[in-house]
């Protein structure tokens, strides 16, 4: 069957709508309703698939589903699928999911543990759009027995992931390169990475802005740029501002510590807001970046103590996290804009919750809450081209993270 008129309409309309917003239009809160256009009928799924899930109904998926070139994918907002034997859903066409703060999508795997199915592997895809949606428990094993990544897209395409939880994945969260146009906004991704991965890694050309995301016990770093070493254009570039980015980086280990937020490899970046709490490091800007186009400030930096041990190394060491928060080996230096900690209690954030975690296990539960209260130095710093506060939960609510 022919995937019918009304959807592909909203899905060009969508495509105009992303190209040709402002920074200020494409950081605000909008959820489109999916036209109910060749319905899917709810139950078993495998192999070729092209239509719409519907409202409130339950999929599971018991094999590889592939959206063939030309055809899209679409969910309307309550739909709950379930993936069994480590499947996951390849992406040649248009994946459309749009649920809603009350009644969001949701994909989880049959055992409900992580790294148990494959996610969405985009890597030739036309259009990508997630939004209000759960992903958990990503990463299962590939034929080779490696994790695979959460969402991996690697065309010039348009990638809109927005208010959506990502968590207990294997590997690379968002990981999108060749030239694709993203906008990453007010996601929360959680305890993800077995012993390597990123949350946010963005590669080879592509362009666009992450904001206002939560990344908390990311195996490896919670936002990475790189262009190439041998071809440095197209450029990667990406605005980076007023995500929340706390306790990563520490499962990688000392060999290649995570980062809040990295940039190296002729890429570029504006980098400003950002809240980065008890990361092994926490700004990295490499030697090999584009360090003259790279513009950051306005960042706070804390630690919940001195110093932690990292015990993914042997013999231990102990890091002092403060001498961490600009790396030595990089280029990146304090700005008079940033509010750096000298000390315990120097510029804490004043989340409304936070047990001071500073490295947890893969999958590992958390209540902490990254609001701010009202006090926070972090309100009312930030650079205002972006924001007049620091962090993913501003006093903007239309285009502070939702969650």
């Amino acid at each position: 069957m022919k995937v019918k008129n009304s959807l592909l309409l909203f899905c060009g309309l969508l495509s105009v709508m992303f190209m040709s917003c402002s920074k200020s239009d494409t950081t605000s809160v909008v959820t489109p309703t999916v036209p109910p256009s060749n319905p899917i009928t709810p139950g078993n799924i495998s192999g070729y698939v092209k239509g719409t899930l519907t409202t409130g109904n339950t999929y599971t998926i018991t094999g590889d589903i592939t959206i063939k070139v030309g055809d899209t994918l679409a969910s309307q907002q309550g739909v709950t699928v379930i993936v069994k034997n480590n499947a996951q859903v390849n992406v040649q066409g248009t994946l459309l999911l749009v649920g809603t703060k009350g009644s969001p999508v949701s994909f989880n795997s049959d055992s409900n543990t992580p790294g148990s199915w494959g996610g969405f592997q985009c890597d030739s895809a036309q259009s990508v759009t997630i939004k209000w949606t759960h992903i958990d428990n990503t990463g299962g094993p590939d034929p080779a027995g490696d994790p695979r990544k959460s969402v991996f897209v690697a065309a010039p395409i348009n990638v809109d992931i927005e208010d959506s939880w990502i968590t207990n994945g294997q590997d690379d969260i968002v990981r999108c390169q060749a030239g694709a146009i993203v906008n990453i906004l007010r996601n929360t991704i959680l305890s993800s990475g077995s012993t390597d991965g990123e949350a946010i890694n963005i590669k080879s050309g592509t362009t666009g802005t992450i904001a206002y995301n939560v990344v908390y016990s990311q195996a490896g770093t919670g936002i990475k740029l790189e262009t190439s070493s041998t071809a440095p254009f197209p450029q990667t570039s990406i605005d980076v501002y007023n995500n929340t980015l706390v306790s990563n980086g520490w499962r990688r280990g000392a060999a290649e510590p995570g980062r809040g937020v990295s940039v190296g490899l002729n890429a570029k970046a504006n980098i400003y807001n950002n809240i980065m709490v008890n990361n092994y490091q926490g700004l990295e800007i490499f030697t090999d970046a584009d360090t003259i186009n790279t513009k950051y400030g306005n960042n706070l930096f804390y630690a919940t103590a001195d110093t932690y041990t990292d015990t993914t190394v042997t013999p231990n060491i102990s890091v002092n996290l403060r001498s961490n928060f600009y790396p030595g080996d990089g280029v990146g230096r304090p700005q008079s804009t940033d509010l750096v900690s000298t000390a315990v209690g120097v510029y804490d954030p004043m989340f409304k919750s936070f047990d001071g975690t500073i490295a947890a296990p893969n999958g590992a539960s958390t209540t902490n809450d990254f609001h701010l209260q009202s006090g926070s130095p972090a309100i009312g710093k930030g650079n205002p081209t972006y924001s007049a506060d620091m962090g993913a939960y501003t006093s903007d609510a239309t285009k502070s993270n939702q969650h």
